[in-house]
């Protein structure tokens, strides 16, 4: 259902359109999370964008639609466990799409108008299909390296960055011509070249291939052993300036490429300039003439208005800059018979429908497979067996069926598609909540999602079980030696049978068994995370964790409870209490707890009568006597806020050394400036001493 954002609205139009907002939220929420956190993309980027532009005209229709969580307010999706969270001095933003000239067109002359100019040169630059990546250098050292995740707070991947061939571990120059402190910013990516020979040497090995290069190139980038990534033939472009301290940056964003370069930094050498929409249209054409001779993936063309001062003042408007624009290229599509319809079910339980066709080449790829994405599509679209449909390439990687050709011809025995009620695997009754999208599994003992649930219950940002790892996971469902979670701590009575495994002597054995020993003394928000349960992540875990003290108080909890909680929104408290409601989950928590896996977190409850109950503050620079994270800690373990970004919402920047742009910030904003002393005697004593310090 489309909204004209146009129309009026009466009442009933209203609910209708509070409906598709809440209900646009969810699918690109979840998107947004299979693509930047699992890795495992469901909606092509037409597709994704088509959500996000009908949200974008409903919100801006009924601004009272608008909410803090909604996708328009933010980009991406938080940072997945197993790494280090960075939070960007200067968040790492996203852009918007255009599709043709007229709305190309149309964004210049915003720009312009905004500007009270005439015209404006641009620079555009190949949209690469990778991985944001943002680089520190200090005195021209690199320093440190973090994805991009949701913009604000991304992942430590120094180690991994530093195996990457062409990304300078220092850089190049005279001393006093490269900034004391720079980020550098680009994609990382995997060279067409070597994704094929990539994934020879996975199936070789028995591991699943990766479905697209993109995908091998984020997981090659968050291998949590760096000499895994070492092996893995990354690549990189650099494309700006996150931010300089103690120097002048360049004065436009050409120049910037050419600074980059200077140092040691690889620009894309196809980059070049424009002063007019006919030299972007032709730039653009070009980018298409060339795409299929590239080695590396590209979706677009980006263009940014070239002068720095000029992208100041534009700014920017909700998540994206008023002064760069995405040109995506259309997908390629094409027509074949939809012969079946199958379901697979993942590691949290999620139904997902895909469509096993008449093999068609489609950008010069034989696709025999592709997504339907979810039950309410299938539907909604009236995809059925025997169908003639158009399919594309999203991405121009990951096929998906598009809609019913327009030429079908129906059988009178056709029917419409009838999705499963119950698991195809277990049988368990499946569950969707009203908000999303997605149809789930929620019995915790499914053998279809068991063996990555156990691979994700060992990682390391959960149990942090060594030894348990992709291949060891799959091994043990299927010899027999695991059926559920609990069965992990019975191995230790198995132990002569593990010794008959291939490739796992004595030692290899014991040291299997002395990590899932120690994983008993892990606290319960890791616990909580290791089982899997749909919506429950690093931070709502802690939550949960800090609220209900144990896994009975968190398995007993009921919805209203579960509301109460700063932070837990009503699809979440749904999905736990379904979870819960499964008699196989809640038998897991009993055995768990009679194989003492049962951590209790005596964290006391924030003191409601604390001064920083409730402040939010914002922590930059070099501390002296503990480092930012244990300071956010700190502040929430208070009741306090600890965000990455200062706003007008922010009441203290507690500043270390060498803060740099957040205090300027601050400054402008005339919030309230604290040092390391200042903010201990807040902590301990629950007020600001009054100078005669500096408060910076």
């Amino acid at each position: 259902m489309q909204f004209d954002s146009d129309a009026s609205t009466p009442e009933g139009a209203l609910e209708d359109a509070t409906t598709r907002a809440t209900q646009l939220r969810a699918e690109i929420n979840r998107a947004n999370r299979l693509y930047y956190i699992e890795d495992a993309p469901e909606l092509d980027d037409a597709e994704w964008d088509a959500r996000m532009q009908e949200l974008l005209a409903l919100e801006e229709a009924h601004p009272e639609l608008k909410t803090p969580d909604s996708p328009t307010q933010r980009v991406g999706a938080p940072p997945s466990p197993g790494f280090d969270e960075v939070v960007h001095p200067v968040p790492m933003l996203s852009l918007g799409n255009v599709f043709d000239e007229d709305g190309f067109r149309a964004w210049y002359k915003r720009a312009l108008d905004f500007l009270e100019l005439e015209s404006a040169p641009m620079v555009c630059e190949l949209k690469i299909d990778g991985l944001a990546l943002a680089i520190t250098y200090r005195v021209g050292v690199m320093e440190r390296a973090a994805t991009r995740g949701d913009g604000e707070r991304g992942e430590d991947v120094t180690a991994n960055v530093r195996t990457i061939r062409s990304v300078p571990l220092k850089l190049e120059g005279p001393p006093e011509e490269i900034p004391p402190v720079v980020e550098l910013r680009g994609e990382v990516f995997l060279p067409n070249s070597k994704f094929s020979e990539l994934n020879i040497e996975r199936e070789a090995a028995e591991i699943p291939a990766y479905v697209n290069p993109r995908n091998a190139a984020s997981g090659s980038l968050r291998q949590l052993d760096s000499t895994e990534t070492a092996k893995r033939p990354l690549d990189m472009f650099f494309y700006a300036l996150g931010y300089v301290e103690g120097a002048e940056s360049p004065s436009s964003h050409w120049d910037t490429l050419q600074a980059i370069n200077k140092w040691g930094g690889r620009k894309n050498e196809w980059t070049r300039k424009a002063n007019t929409v006919e030299e972007v249209m032709a730039a653009i054409a070009n980018a298409g003439e060339v795409r299929e001779s590239l080695d590396y993936g590209i979706d677009g063309v980006v263009i940014k208005i070239d002068s720095l001062s000029l992208q100041s003042r534009l700014g920017f408007v909700g998540r994206d800059p008023r002064w760069a624009i995405a040109y995506k290229f259309p997908a390629e599509q094409a027509e074949t018979t939809l012969k079946a319809i199958h379901v697979n079910v993942g590691r949290t339980g999620a139904l997902t429908p895909w469509a096993e066709l008449e093999p068609v080449i489609v950008g010069g790829v034989t696709v025999g497979r592709a997504t339907l994405h979810n039950k309410d599509e299938i539907a909604r679209k009236d995809f059925r067996e025997g169908d003639r449909v158009v399919i594309q390439r999203a991405g121009d990687v990951i096929p998906q069926v598009v809609e019913v050709a327009a030429k079908n011809q129906r059988p009178d025995d056709s029917q419409p598609y009838e999705f499963p009620d119950a698991c195809p695997s277990c049988g368990t009754e499946t569950v969707q909540t009203e908000d999303e999208a997605v149809t789930r599994c929620v019995n915790g003992a499914c053998p279809a999602q068991f063996e990555r649930l156990l691979e994700h219950f060992a990682s390391r940002g959960a149990l942090d079980i060594e030894g348990l790892g992709e291949r060891v996971s799959q091994d043990l469902p299927r010899l027999g030696f695991v059926s559920n979670i609990a069965d992990v701590y019975r191995l230790h009575e198995r132990r002569e049978d593990l010794l008959e495994l291939e490739k796992m002597g004595e030692t290899r054995v014991d040291n299997l068994l002395k990590a899932i020993e120690a994983s008993r003394s892990q606290p319960l928000s890791k616990l909580l995370f290791a089982l899997g349960i749909p919506g429950i992540g690093s931070e709502s875990a802690e939550w949960l964790s800090r609220r209900f003290h144990s896994l009975t108080g968190v398995k007993d909890a009921t919805e209203e409870e579960l509301l109460a909680i700063d932070g837990i929104g009503p699809i979440v408290a749904s999905t736990l209490t379904d979870y819960f409601s499964v008699e196989q989950n809640r038998q897991l928590v009993d055995d768990l707890i009679e194989l003492g896996v049962n951590p209790i977190d005596d964290t006391p409850e924030p003191s409601a009568d604390h001064p920083a109950n409730g402040v939010t503050f914002v922590v930059t620079g070099r501390l002296e006597t503990m480092s930012r994270s244990e300071a956010q800690n700190r502040i929430k373990s208070l009741g306090g806020k600890a965000t990455g970004s200062v706003t007008k919402k922010t009441n203290y920047l507690v500043a270390g050394a060498e803060a740099g742009s957040k205090l300027e910030k601050a400054q402008r904003l005339d919030v309230r400036v604290i040092n390391e002393s200042m903010f201990i005697a807040f902590m301990e004593y629950g007020e600001v001493p009054v100078r005669p310090e500096t408060d910076s």
